[in-house]
């Protein structure tokens, strides 16, 4: 199961996070750990969480992943080369065809995430066009702002989802949440086996792309 924990920015906070996932003294030395770890760093500048310069620290051992709103496929490339990225995440407007000339430029070492916001069933439906041309959806809370708004969908209109791709759910996930993301295993026609992992950004924040630690360890080990 992935467990992407997004809009990092502080060189220091980053190794923190990383540890959570990799240090030998942890609570997952003596219990294995089921998580594949992802680090999400946003290129997008309009948010709170913007990272405008490469930290001073970057993780070697979760998979990287930029985030990014509507840019060209110029500053995409540049970021996946300046920060070594593993996933490209998109949550603006972009095509079926921009994604396909993305993924042609640069290859396919680099995953594609494509976000959408659900509010009902019927918004399921734009994920259409994009089956088969990326790798992952990732489905976060409808709203006027572009994700990071830390309030939740209804998860059960996702019963209705009948495409192919895995999904990461997003959208409000908070320090209490574990016990109902575990429900979700039984709950009728939920698509757990297309559920590939969880997006942790604002609720676990002590401030904007400052990731309460504590928080996260509490809440990983319930899990």
């Amino acid at each position: 199961m992935i467990i992407k924990v997004c809009g990092m920015r502080e060189a220091e906070n980053i190794r923190e996070v990383e540890q959570l996932f990799t240090h030998r003294s942890s609570f997952f030395t003596l219990h294995p750990s089921p998580f594949t770890p992802l680090m999400g760093f946003i290129f997008w500048p309009k948010s709170s969480r913007y990272v405008s310069e490469r930290p001073a620290y970057l993780p070697s051992k979760c998979k990287r992943v930029g985030v990014f709103v509507d840019a060209s496929i110029e500053d995409i490339r540049q970021h996946v080369a300046d920060y070594a990225l593993d996933y490209i995440q998109l949550h603006g407007q972009e095509s079926p065809a921009f994604i396909q000339t993305l993924r042609s430029l640069c290859g396919d070492s680099i995953a594609i995430i494509k976000a959408f916001n659900i509010a009902t069933v019927a918004d399921l439906a734009q994920t259409e066009p994009y089956e088969g041309i990326v790798d992952y959806f990732l489905f976060d809370t409808k709203s006027k702002q572009v994700g990071g708004n830390g309030t939740k969908f209804d998860w059960t209109v996702l019963a209705d989802y009948a495409g192919e791709t895995p999904f990461l759910l997003s959208g409000g996930i908070g320090p209490n949440d574990a016990e109902r993301l575990r429900a979700l295993r039984v709950l009728n026609g939920f698509p757990v086996e297309k559920c590939a992992g969880i997006d942790l950004n604002s609720r676990f924040e002590l401030a904007p792309g400052l990731k309460d630690i504590q928080q996260l360890k509490t809440f990983i080990q319930a899990l």
